[in-house]
């Protein structure tokens, strides 16, 4: 039961991460254009750190770095053009993963999300400690 609760936080927020990073990408009109090109690919790492946050949730000191490897390593994989990795990308789904071209601004953009994410989940969890102690108290 305490795994669950532990995981739920990051399956209610991957799904939204990945409807906002498409949102923002695909319909410009939402918000201002730096916002358009940097917000889906900050998103891409925090949803890669909610996967994590899924997969291995007891030790959150590996989600950081573990999202900001995948996506350097993703970022680096596009220098690689073999044709079965060009034909991937050709699909939909390839192509949100694997990214089309390598820009060094994605790697700033990949440790941001990396870091916003660390910062949210740190404050989220001293926050839980917080409660958890003060509900303590008030029992004994």
């Amino acid at each position: 039961m305490r795994a669950i609760r532990r995981r739920l936080p990051y399956l209610c927020v991957l799904p939204v991460l990945c409807a906002l990073g498409l949102l923002v990408r695909h319909w410009h009109a939402v918000s201002p254009n730096f916002f358009n090109t940097f917000f889906p690919d900050a998103a891409w790492t925090m949803a890669v750190y909610c996967g994590f946050g899924l997969l291995c949730c007891k030790d959150a000191r590996v989600h950081f770095p573990a999202a900001l490897g995948v996506s350097f390593a993703v970022e680096c994989l596009q220098l690689w053009r073999p044709p079965f990795l060009q034909a991937l990308r050709a699909t939909v789904l390839g192509g949100l993963v694997l990214g089309s071209g390598f820009l060094w601004s994605d790697l700033v953009c990949y440790t941001v999300g990396a870091l916003l994410c660390a910062a949210a989940e740190t404050a989220v969890r001293k926050n839980v400690k917080k409660s958890c102690i003060s509900k303590r108290h008030m029992v004994e």
